[in-house]
Order: C-alpha cells, then sequence, then structure tokens
C-alpha cells in the first residue's frame, strides 16, 4: 500500500480526522494544540495522526491535500483546512454545523 493510498483509507474510516504534530493528549505544536482545543470545544469525536511519528506521513498528506502545512483536518472525507481555517470556521458557528 503506497502513502496516498495508507492516507486515503485513514480518512475514509474517520468521520473526523485531524492530521497533527502530536496527538489530542500532548500536541506537539501551538497550531496543533488549538485545533484540537477547537474540536473539543464542539464536542467533536476524532481521530487524529501523528505525522512526527512517520516523515512519509508527514510529507504525504501535504501532497494529498496540496495544502503546505500541518494540521490538516478532514471531516467525512473532504478536507477542511489547517488551523487558521478550522478557527475561522469555529469564529463562524460554520464548524460546529459541520461536525454534527
Amino acid at each position: 500500500m503506497s502513502i496516498q493510498e495508507k492516507i486515503k483509507q485513514q480518512i475514509a474510516e474517520n468521520d473526523i480526522i485531524l492530521y497533527m504534530k502530536g496527538n489530542a493528549e500532548l500536541p506537539m505544536c501551538g497550531f496543533s494544540a488549538r485545533a484540537v482545543s477547537i474540536l473539543k470545544s464542539c464536542g467533536a469525536k476524532f481521530a487524529t495522526v501523528d505525522v512526527l511519528q512517520e516523515e512519509a506521513i508527514r510529507q504525504g498528506i501535504k501532497v494529498y491535500s496540496n495544502w503546505p502545512t500541518i494540521p490538516q483536518l478532514y471531516v467525512k472525507g473532504e478536507f477542511i483546512g489547517g488551523s487558521d481555517i478550522i478557527s475561522e470556521m469555529h469564529e463562524a458557528g460554520e464548524l460546529q454545523n459541520l461536525i454534527k
């Protein structure tokens, strides 16, 4: 299985998945911490993938989404965006509606 296939499978198997540095209990960067905090405040049940554990995933997810930064949020298979977009959507009330 290629990295792209693995990423596609992870996204398909989880309604909400966050590719991040670290994990939900111990985020390893401020942007990932902010994304986790926002998702938790929405009551979202979400999976995480620690890109620091596997360099191929860290680079592969950037190719998969055509997005240069981590974290990356996917909801029901759709790429939502990174920390800034997650934050903006949360402030506008759009994220809460999306994850219900």
